[in-house]
């Protein structure tokens, strides 16, 4: 099997982040969302993997190179435009042939991995397998409708009037008959080519889709809200371990990584968080579900629940919780009088004082 990769995309709900960054590569626990799927392909035992790529296309390449260093093989796939994820299939239709494939959205993330679906595909062999969850909100997704035998009926994209409680996941197994359904769907009133159109052609021509429900978590990382929960659930797996300087009058308490370089003077971090290489706290609570990545100063601060991404320096700020702060960002107290808020906010940002 192959994987397909989608790298692609505006990620405009995250912005202003992504005016600078492709959303694919916003931290989560100080790792790239695009690397958890990366991985969770390759423990599949799938290393060959097209990455489809837009307009950040340099950046992603630049970060996950040839992909020797995650044990896969990655080729990259220019999109010229994200006209849909069927219109991702024919894009890289070269590069999987006539192979079977999985398709993963680069800013998901699902407990427990692709092995077991991948492993129950391969059993089955169904010309599509999909994956669905129960959500609160399933106009915005595509949406399964099933009869009472679990069998599909049929598929919606972003419906006005949900038929089901029932989003797709955005994890997708194929055989190559789904390239030549795609090619025969028209764009949606989005002006897209849906996946969902594309498995819907392969059912009324036939052809067997199965379906399985997600029972642990699945995370659509798309918006800040979405990315900080990611955050509070990743930073809950992971193992606790310093690496770097924590000086006598510094704590750290639960389930906290500390990486090498990193210093903690007169501060206490309370995990489940982490603390980036060379990053320096000095008369700061960190509390839990809090990222901090490298390369930080964070002064006489308290900072709960939040990604904090490269090289910010925060200084004399009160309290901080359910904030990402984007590369290079500064924030601290004037000295001057009169004192004052001061900003300089790129297009997009959300400030709460």
């Amino acid at each position: 099997m192959k994987a397909l990769v989608l790298a692609g995309g505006a990620g405009t709900r995250l912005r202003p982040i992504t005016h600078t960054s492709a959303k694919q590569l916003v931290p989560v626990a100080n790792k790239p969302i695009l690397f958890y799927g990366l991985e969770q392909i390759r423990d599949a035992g799938i290393t060959d993997i097209g990455i489809i790529v837009g307009d950040t296309a340099a950046e992603i390449e630049a970060a996950i190179g040839d992909g020797s260093e995650l044990g896969i093989r990655a080729t990259y796939i220019p999109q010229p435009e994200p006209l849909g994820l069927a219109h991702a299939v024919l894009t890289g239709a070269d590069f999987l042939g006539d192979d079977d494939f999985v398709m993963f959205l680069g800013d998901n993330l699902i407990e427990g991995g692709i092995t077991e679906l991948v492993q129950s595909f391969q059993e089955h062999h169904p010309d599509a397998q999909i994956l669905l969850k129960p959500v609160a909100d399933p106009e915005r997704f595509g949406v399964a409708e099933l009869d009472a035998d679990d069998n599909i009926v049929r598929l919606v994209e972003k419906p006005k009037d949900p038929p089901s409680n029932l989003a797709l996941v955005g994890v997708y197994l194929f055989t190559s008959k789904i390239i030549e359904a795609s090619r025969r769907i028209e764009p949606s009133g989005r002006g897209e080519l849906e996946i969902t159109d594309a498995i819907q052609r392969l059912i009324d021509d036939g052809g067997s889709v199965r379906s399985s429900k997600v029972t642990g978590w699945w995370l659509d990382t798309g918006k800040k809200d979405e990315l900080l929960e990611a955050n509070r659930i990743v930073l809950g797996t992971l193992e606790a371990r310093v690496e770097g300087a924590v000086d006598d009058q510094s704590q750290v308490v639960g389930q906290v990584v500390i990486e090498a370089g990193a210093e903690l003077v007169n501060s206490t971090v309370r995990g489940p968080a982490i603390i980036g290489r060379d990053t320096r706290l000095v008369d700061t609570y960190v509390g839990p579900f809090t990222s901090i990545a490298a390369e930080c100063v964070i002064e006489r601060t308290e900072i709960e629940h939040s990604v904090v991404l490269e090289r910010c320096v925060v200084r004399d700020i009160p309290r901080i919780e359910g904030s990402l702060l984007g590369r290079d960002v500064e924030i601290g107290r004037a000295a001057s009088k009169p004192q004052a808020y001061r900003f300089m906010l790129g297009d997009h940002s959300q400030v709460g004082v």
